[in-house]
C-alpha cells in the first residue's frame, strides 16, 4: 500500500511538472475568460494574489506557462477561451 501512495504521489509531481498552461489552469480550477489579460497580468506581480489562485507553489517554468495561457485567453484576447471548450 504504501508502494502505491509513494506511486500516486510521484504521477501527481510529474503531471504538475510537465504540464503545459491549459492543464495548469484545468488543475488550479482556474478559467482564462475570467479575467482581462491586464488583470491576469496583475495577478503574477503579487504574492499574495498568487497565493489566492495556488499560483505560488508552481514552479517558474510552471509559472511562465500559465501566465502565458491565461493571457493568451483572457476575455479581451484575441482568442478567449470560450465555456465548454
Amino acid at each position: 500500500m504504501k508502494i502505491f501512495r509513494l506511486f500516486l504521489a510521484l504521477s501527481v509531481v510529474a503531471t504538475l511538472s510537465f504540464a503545459g498552461g491549459k492543464e495548469l489552469a484545468v488543475q488550479l480550477g482556474l478559467n482564462a475568460s475570467s479575467k482581462a489579460i491586464t488583470q491576469w497580468e496583475k495577478v503574477f506581480e503579487k504574492d499574495k494574489k498568487m497565493a489566492k489562485y495556488g499560483i505560488d507553489k508552481l514552479s517558474d517554468a510552471d509559472k511562465t506557462a500559465l501566465k502565458k495561457y491565461l493571457t493568451s485567453h483572457a476575455a479581451d484576447s484575441d482568442h478567449p477561451e470560450a465555456a465548454g471548450i
